[in-house]
């Protein structure tokens, strides 16, 4: 308190004091002023200097003549201007609660000698007007002090504390109160209290005033009570006495806000045991009973299984044994409908949105039933009640690049889960973080909530002693999570001394500041015994075990467990349906990327200058001029632009979800849909890749002059993306920290070069893996395999000179390889078998090679059937048989050479006809623009030695891959084929490869909304002991068949939510 506020209420009272019309019956300075100084000041000699400037001010005022006023008044014109000048100058420093009690205490200045004049009452009614005080309350506490019956007060907010029995238990009063609709008439009873306690409750600064009038000696604070003197009843307060049991400030609030409160809540656990798996850490049976209007307290150590509990009383962690109510209704009956909030330890906020942002969003997601103009009148009403709404239009801000501060952080994360109106709050480390002012602030706010019948509890570490005080409950946890204490957080203070035998054991407070040390109990709980040297030793004095047991002995029999109605509080909490909550986070995304100015800046900048360095550095021009057809880096650039498109993809989502996991882990405890939440991940960043991908095929196209492909680039690059989107969804989904996702992205994109098809050969491959007739398996799992093969292909087909050729000429290639290579491969076969008869009946691979390649002829080509091919193995096959197929391989020949011809024909046909059309100028200006020799060499595989690889049981061609034909006709086939094969269905390669990479992204799409990479490494993670037991396998297997019902599942969940409700 200043010094000039000290003058000026010092002035104040010697003012009220004047008004007395005879000050020697009682000195008021010493009965009043003295004690309120000395409270305030803590310091002796201050306070006689300000008793001497009391006196003096009120020795000047009384030597003034008295006047009065035209209207009437007995207070002349000064003294108003007087009043009205100190109490603006008040104003300016005092809070509406402290106004109160400086009037609290002109009242007793006024009363002290027991009489009232007209004056007095004047100047009480001005400065209450000047204070701008509740009038309710100050006539209610006019009365309280001045009146020593209770006949003018308000009965509403009086309460009796005495030793008088109601007639009816508390509980039938209060129904026969509710079922007639009366006001209630308040009385607490306590057994060998002489006398009675008057407590006021001043609802406009939601204080307790109280006086005794009785004989006994009791205590606040550690100070004496005077009997008839009022008291502010501060929050933790206790009642002392020494033969009556404490009264408790929380006793007090209790019967005022049940009252208010719509429905009360209890929670109620019984039994609650939870224990981690190979350890015996976790919690210990706990039962407990808790109705609202309690600020509980979590203490303990570290590690003791404080989080765990909270985890356990949300319902994010089922307990092992026991059972856990609210009403009468589970957890999961409970959250469902609104009743439970969480506020973790950990930021709930978009760092990138404002403050506004994140309450609307927050809002949209809760109260689906709501106009936007309810929405903004309850953000707004939500702002002013947490001092937000200076910085609604302030971005969030990281923790280490901050915009708020810590405190406004805490308070935007509680005000997240308040705007639904929970009845039951659970908060994590409110004050972690947080400056010792901040932090009062934040449990002042909790204690709020708490006078409100909110139900708070509450982890805190190292309180001070008014944070302590605020506690109305404190629950204690020890080594092993064995609850140890269940009561009073100053009782706590005597239970743990008394249970260590200390001297001082029923000293809770400081007798003289009345301060209470909590470090103190957790002192008590870990003392370590000292060994001969004096020294500490790891052993503790008392077990946590041991404390354990005296908690059962002489705590859990007083426990008792409360009565309920069998119904949930009404709330407005409402999701939205799927839909709703898709746009809801589709725009709550968006506006939080767009306001991340670097990301913006990066992501569309990214694909163009990628694409610029990589069109500039390999746009070949050996003479200094440019031509397409001899750009000798084009398939470099083809599959370098997959690999780009991979590269975007992959990092632009590698951590969108990893980044929300604490706003995932709200939204869930929220019942919030999961797969609207990842479709409109999923949409955004397909969205985003069709632009980047678009951006990169302009310019990279645009500097290597690849004319009318732009389509084509952009469907494979954009599918390419996309499928990398959904790899780092799932690894951002399942992974637990950026470290080992960053890690993993070289392990993904690594094997998509090695295995894409560019870089080696499929047939080059190690022998374990290789395979000469198609791409290997190893490789068809590789997204850049598909795509690169479906651009390579597309720029050798579909552009704007080989469309014209390209079926000619692949039934040339085809009858010029069987005339050349082929045919003669198998007449070679057959002539080593003719000259070497001996091996006929070991040369069962030769002839089979050789009785599949003539039905092949029949069945692919149309040539007429060989008559014996029945006969082509061990047993049958002769000297006759040979000299037939000699024959007959001889006509095959000559019939693909008869077709090679005619397929010649054709081909100059459509060039004499295209280039009458064109002119041959520009017949050679498209070939050199659209046609590149060397994409053409790499897919005709011209750098190949042997045309023909003889296989175990066929022939397989290895010239013109772009032109030949699939083997299979269930999809695969070799690298570069022109089309792929469904029986008798051709589809062709670019379409296929499409198609397929699409696939893999839906099953990406369905592990993503399942989350079952996740499951699978928390399976492995899963303790060792676990392995052994074969139900977990059974539930891995089981888990793996769920991916495809996962959409079913989410909508289910949905619409479960709507019947109950």
């Amino acid at each position: 308190m200043t010094e000039s506020i000290l003058n000026a209420l010092v002035h104040l009272f010697a003012i009220i004091e004047s008004a007395k019309e005879d000050t020697e019956i009682v000195d008021s300075g010493e009965l009043v002023i003295r004690p309120y100084l000395r409270k305030n000041l803590n310091n002796e000699t201050l306070t006689t200097e300000y008793i001497k400037l009391f006196y003096d001010y009120l020795n000047f005022y009384k030597s003034q003549p008295a006047t009065t006023n035209d209207d009437g008044l007995t207070i002349d014109s000064t003294s108003i201007l007087q009043i009205a000048k100190i109490c603006n100058q008040l104003n300016k420093e005092l809070l509406r609660s402290e106004r109160l009690i400086v009037f609290m205490q002109l009242m007793e200045l006024i009363g002290a000698d027991q009489k009232v004049t007209p004056k007095e009452e004047e100047f009480a009614a001005l400065v209450a007007l000047n204070f701008n005080l509740d009038q309710d309350d100050v006539t209610n506490l006019k009365n309280f002090i001045l009146r020593l019956d209770t006949i003018e007060l308000d009965k509403k907010r009086i309460l009796v504390i005495d030793n008088k029995q109601t007639e009816w238990p508390e509980e039938m009063s209060r129904i026969i109160r509710k079922n007639k609709k009366q006001k209630p008439s308040r009385h607490l009873y306590v057994e060998n209290l002489f006398g009675r306690i008057l407590i006021l409750y001043l609802k406009s600064v939601e204080t307790f005033v109280f006086r005794y009038d009785g004989p006994l000696n009791l205590f606040l604070e550690g100070a004496k009570i005077i009997p008839k003197r009022p008291y502010i009843l501060k929050p933790g307060s206790i009642i002392k006495g020494p033969s009556i049991t404490s009264i408790y400030e929380s006793d007090i609030t209790k019967q005022f806000i049940h009252e208010q409160a719509n429905t009360r809540v209890v929670l109620t656990g019984e039994n609650v045991q939870y224990t981690f798996k190979n350890s015996s850490n976790g919690l210990k049976s706990f039962s407990f009973s808790e109705d609202s209007g309690r600020l509980i307290g979590i203490m303990g150590g570290s590690g003791t299984g404080k989080s765990t509990l909270i985890n356990i009383l949300n319902g994010k962690i089922p307990p092992d044994k026991g059972s856990i109510h609210i009403n009468g209704f589970s957890l999961e009956q409970a959250s469902i409908a609104g009743v439970i909030g969480y506020v973790p330890q950990d930021d709930l906020l978009f760092e990138e949105l404002t403050v506004y942002q994140n309450l609307y969003f927050n809002a949209k997601t809760c109260f689906s039933n709501f106009s936007e103009h309810f929405i903004e009148k309850t953000i707004r009403k939500v702002m002013e009640n947490l001092d937000l709404e200076e910085i609604k239009d302030l971005k969030v801000g990281d923790p280490l690049n901050k915009t708020i501060s810590g405190g406004q952080r805490k308070r935007l994360n509680i005000a997240l889960e308040l705007m639904r109106e929970p009845s039951i709050l659970f908060v994590d480390e409110p004050t972690s973080g947080l400056s010792s002012r901040d932090s009062e602030k934040m449990m002042l706010l909790l204690k709020d909530l708490a006078r409100k019948g909110k139900l708070v509890m509450a982890i805190i570490h190292q309180p001070s002693s008014e944070i302590f005080k605020l506690f109305d409950k404190l629950w204690i946890l020890d080594e092993g999570g064995f609850p140890i204490y269940d009561g009073n957080p100053i009782d706590a203070v005597v239970y743990f001394k008394t249970m260590n035998t200390q001297v001082n054991a029923a000293e809770s407070e400081c007798p003289r500041c009345g301060n209470v040390i909590p470090e103190q109990i957790l002192q008590i709980i870990e003392a370590r015994e000292i060994d001969d040297r004096g020294t500490s030793t790891r052993k503790r004095r008392v077990s946590p075990l041991t404390w354990y047991e005296k908690y059962k002995e002489n705590i859990l029999p007083r426990l008792l467990k409360l009565k309920y109605e069998p119904v949930l509080p009404p709330t407005n909490f409402r999701i939205p349906g799927t839909w709703e909550q898709f746009k809801i986070f589709s725009k709550r995304n968006l506006l939080s990327k767009i306001a991340n100015r670097q990301y913006v800046f990066i992501n569309l900048l990214e694909a163009p200058v990628l694409a610029f360095i990589l069109g500039y550095f390999s746009k070949y021009a050996p003479e200094g001029v440019y031509a397409f057809s001899e750009n000798i880096n084009l398939p470099v650039y083809l599959f370098m632009a997959i690999v780009v498109a991979l590269f975007m993809g992959l990092t632009v989502s590698a951590q969108e979800i990893y980044k929300d996991r604490q706003i995932l882990e709200r939204e869930s405890f929220l019942n919030l849909s999961r797969f609207s939440y990842i479709n409109s991940k999923v949409s955004f960043l397909f969205m985003l890749s069709a632009v980047q991908t678009l951006a990169f095929v302009l310019v990279g196209n645009g500097i290597l002059e690849i004319h009318g492909m732009t389509f084509y680039y952009w469907l494979v690059l954009f599918t390419a993306s996309c499928f990398a989107n959904m790899v780092g969804l799932n690894i951002s989904s399942a992974l637990n920290s950026v470290i080992n996702i960053y890690i993993l992205i070289p392990f993904i994109l690594v094997p998509q070069l090695l295995l894409g098809g560019a870089m080696i050969k499929f047939d080059e491959l190690h022998h374990s893996l290789s395979n000469q007739k198609y791409v290997p398996v190893v490789g068809d799992l590789m997204a850049s395999r598909w795509a690169y093969e479906a651009l390579a292909v597309a720029q050798f087909r579909y552009n704007d000179y080989e469309k014209h050729f390209f079926n000619v000429n692949r039934e040339i290639s085809a009858n010029s390889v069987y005339r050349s290579y082929m045919i003669p491969e198998v007449q070679s076969i057959n002539n080593q078998l003719l000259n070497d008869s001996v091996s006929w009946k070991t040369s069962d691979r030769e002839l089979t090679v050789l009785s599949n390649e003539v039905r092949r002829l029949n069945e692919v080509f149309g040539f007429k059937a060989f008559p014996y091919i029945d006969q082509l193995n061990p047993a049958y096959y002769n000297r006759r048989v040979a000299s037939l197929l000699t024959g007959y391989l001889k006509d095959a020949r000559q019939f693909f050479a008869d077709r090679y011809l005619r397929a010649q024909e054709r081909r100059d046909s459509v060039y004499s006809v295209l280039l009458k059309r064109i002119g041959k100028t520009a017949f050679l200006t498209l070939e050199k623009k659209y046609h590149n020799e060397f994409l053409a060499n790499l897919l005709m595989n011209r750098s190949q030695f042997d045309m023909v690889y003889r296989g175990k049981d066929q022939l397989i061609q290895k010239k013109d891959p772009i032109f030949m034909q699939p083997y299979s006709r269930i999809g695969r086939a070799h690298f570069y084929s022109p089309f792929k094969l469904i029986g008798d269905i051709r589809i062709s390669t670019f379409v296929y490869n499409v198609i397929f990479i699409w696939m893999m992204t839906i099953v990406l799409y369905l592990i993503l909304l399942d989350n079952t990479i996740k499951k699978i490494i928390r399976f492995f993670e899963s303790p060792k002991g676990d392995e052994q037991n074969p139900t977990i396998w059974a539930k891995m297997l089981d888990t793996l068949a769920n991916i495809p019902r996962a959409y079913l599942k989410t909508l289910q969940i949905r619409k479960s939510k709507t019947a109950y409700r």
